[in-house]
């Protein structure tokens, strides 16, 4: 920072700053203005919902906590598919390592919970609530046909929710289909419940390994794959000197992409306290719900599905309010809108009849996946794998394999 000598009276020389380190154009002093205005509603709705009849504090920590995440996913634009399609596609690994990043810290987090939940992991219990669901072919399916909406829509679900916050014209379409997708997904689940899912089994790493082996495994084999993908890491682009500036701040926070490594740190320090205080992270909870009790309203469902409220995971409800999950929502859709005001990153996109209808048929397959998955990649995926489950490692290698198919049939392309 470049200073001025003052002669401050008494024989010593001080130094003030140069104004123009503190000057930024108005219209960025605006969007600060307006994203900061956005932010402080959200936390006076929070401070609204903990004393409103029938919600209290857990809807409001699930509000905040919702914003945040849509803070981190707006800034580190952590979506899942736009992370592997620049590694399938371009040979850039960048992203992946918020992926890892995320799990690797999530399974450190996650095993400190555990220890207060579960003191004893051989016992033969499984933790409450957390994201470690049946191992069988009907997970490796729903993996697959998720990487393939994700390709075909062009987000998986929550990239859609953040996006919604950045004017994405596609994103209420992918949403729409989702709900369909559920629907689906609940008509049927019945059979694959009897058939598959009633006798497979669900593997817990902990049982086996304790909190030590299973936490040292889990680094073991994410940091081999953090090896792995440096070969396709770009070249670091050199950063210019030059001095600290309020203009370089609002650039490196409020434009600039949040390094991988960050983020991921974010997401699972998120994703530990939503587990500690709420339920594992996860963002079709809600969705799930809204369609199960349309569904169950019109007759078109019975009113128990066998199994299906027996498994940990992004569960569904019939409900006529809005659930904490759904809160949770809702701030990951307004916390991504104030940051994307923030970073000039709000526009609202040109939507095309093509890509609303590959947007559509992309969220049937992402919410079908979703249901009888038992959650998403937030869920299932980074949920399941920060919890040791096998399954999470399971429906993470078929959402590749999906997007990887995804990738070279063309479907991105489609919008």
């Amino acid at each position: 920072m470049s200073s001025t000598p003052l002669n401050v009276g008494d024989g010593s020389v001080g130094v003030v700053p140069d104004l123009d380190l503190w000057r930024l154009p108005r219209t960025d002093w605006a969007r600060l203005a307006w994203g900061s205005l956005i932010l402080l509603g959200i936390v006076g709705g929070a401070y609204a919902l903990h004393s409103a009849t029938g919600y209290g504090a857990q809807a409001s920590l699930s509000l905040l906590i919702g914003t945040a995440l849509g803070v981190v996913f707006e800034r580190g634009r952590f979506c899942f598919f736009c992370i592997l399609r620049d590694w399938l596609e371009d040979g850039d690994s960048t992203g992946v390592y918020a992926i890892l990043a995320a799990l690797a810290l999530g399974g450190v987090g996650y095993a400190l919970v555990f220890g207060a939940f579960l003191p004893n992991p051989n016992t033969g219990r499984l933790p409450p609530d957390a994201h470690i669901g049946p191992l069988s072919w009907v997970l490796l399916a729903a993996g697959l046909a998720f990487g393939l909406g994700m390709a075909l829509s062009g987000a998986c679900i929550s990239g859609h929710l953040y996006r919604l916050g950045q004017g994405s014209s596609r994103a209420p379409f992918a949403l729409l289909g989702t709900l369909v997708g559920f629907g689906l997904g609940f008509l049927s689940w019945q059979r694959l419940y009897i058939d598959t899912l009633i006798s497979a089994p669900v593997p817990w790493l902990p049982a086996s390994l304790g909190y030590g082996g299973a936490l040292a495994l889990h680094l073991a084999v994410l940091s081999a794959l953090a090896l792995l993908l440096l070969r396709a890491l770009p070249p670091a682009a050199p950063r210019a000197g030059g001095r600290l500036t309020l203009a370089v701040v609002y650039d490196r926070v409020f434009r600039q992409r949040w390094n991988p490594l960050v983020t991921g740190a974010l997401v699972a320090a998120l994703g530990t306290v939503a587990y500690f205080r709420l339920e594992p992270l996860g963002v079709t909870s809600q969705l799930g719900s809204f369609s199960r009790t349309f569904m169950s309203n019109q007759g078109w469902l019975a009113e128990r599905l066998n199994g299906l409220d027996g498994f940990a995971g992004c569960a569904t409800v019939v409900a006529q309010t809005i659930t904490d999950n759904g809160w949770l929502i809702l701030g990951l859709v307004l916390g991504s809108w104030a940051m994307s005001q923030m970073s000039k990153r709000f526009v609202w996109s040109a939507l095309t009849v093509r890509g609303a209808v590959s947007a559509v048929l992309g969220g049937v397959a992402l919410g079908w996946a979703a249901m009888v998955a038992l959650g998403c990649t937030v869920g299932t995926l980074l949920s399941g794998i920060s919890a040791f489950a096998l399954s999470g490692w399971a429906f993470g290698l078929a959402v590749v394999g999906g997007v990887a198919l995804g990738v070279r049939l063309g479907l991105h392309r489609l919008a």
